[in-house]
């Protein structure tokens, strides 16, 4: 039975003039996807994403969300989704737990005081709830950005960027947010970002867009298996190793040699295949060393798209 999408993205298009932001694009979220929106600067990202909370009208194209179209059912579909769009933003001088209230009433629903301290729980601010939200940190007002996206429990949760200007501690709250809202909360994530490593420990499938339009879409760990592995093989004699490799079908997977370490394109199930020959003719293997991410991936498509 194949799982439930949350989003399917048809067809869409949208133009600015001339401009085509978004270029007959095609996605599908499934529940409780934390699904990565990869693609570079100008690649349509933050257009799609204004076209999903219907904040934009596209130019042609169908957006179904919850299984209903997003242009027949806009408001009952809007009241299961959060989002952060850009940097979220509060009144300053007031606490984060009357923002909330504000934000509470605004949106029409009863949210109780209850649910105002569970989202804060969650997001780990509830020991600051009384705090004027000037006194906190760019990266509490990130959290307390998505506390707001959450204040009304969705099932769908949109990010557009929700780690920029953090530091390495704050991208990690941010992140260790984002597993605990897909695991214990059973949400469906749909996360734009720059940072691909941070994509990359998080999604469990994604999308590469460019100029407006699908590159490619999958899981992420398949995608990446795809794409040959850089491995290091640390050994004490690398000029023996290289002339053993030298009438092998090795010598055409070898990158680069640098001091004693050589460098190879391999698949995964190679590894253990060249340890294995270099072991049984005596060569001394002092480390190897694995590398391959979803930044090596995403330039890859992206620049081959041109």
């Amino acid at each position: 039975m194949e799982t439930e999408k949350v989003i399917e993205v048809n067809g869409l298009s949208k133009k600015f003039k001339e401009v085509a932001a978004v270029n007959n694009l095609y996605l599908n979220v499934y529940k409780g996807d934390v699904f990565g929106f990869l693609g570079p600067n100008g690649a349509g990202k933050s257009t799609t994403i204004r076209m999903l909370l219907s904040l934009i009208t596209p130019n042609q194209g169908q957006i179904r969300i919850f299984g209903k179209s997003l242009k027949e059912n806009r408001i009952n579909i809007l009241r299961n989704v959060g989002a952060i769009v850009e940097s979220p933003d509060f009144y300053g001088y007031l606490s984060a737990y009357k923002n909330l209230e504000i934000i509470g009433k605004i949106s029409g629903k009863e949210i109780s005081r209850k649910r105002i301290m569970e989202v804060l729980e969650l997001v780990g601010l509830h020991k600051r709830y009384k705090s004027k939200v000037k006194t906190y940190s760019h990266g509490m007002k990130q959290r307390l950005g998505i506390a707001q996206a959450l204040l009304h429990n969705p099932d769908l949760i949109i990010l557009d960027e929700p780690t920029t200007g953090l530091d390495p501690q704050g991208m990690k709250e941010i992140r260790d947010l984002i597993i605990h809202l897909s695991k214990q909360e059973q949400k469906t994530i749909f996360l734009s970002s720059h940072i691909l490593y941070e994509v990359e420990l998080v999604a469990n499938r994604m999308i590469i867009i460019n100029k407006g339009t699908t590159m490619i879409e999958g899981e992420v760990k398949n995608l990446l298996n795809a794409l040959d592995l850089k491995v290091t093989f640390e050994v004490d004699d690398p000029l023996k190793a290289k002339s053993l490799i030298g009438e092998k079908a090795w010598i055409s997977k070898l990158d680069s040699i640098i001091d004693n370490k050589m460098i190879f394109n391999l698949k995964t199930d190679d590894i253990p295949l060249l340890n294995k020959y270099f072991v049984e003719n005596q060569v001394n293997i002092r480390a190897v060393i694995p590398r391959r991410s979803l930044e090596e991936y995403f330039l890859n498509i992206t620049e081959s798209a041109g």
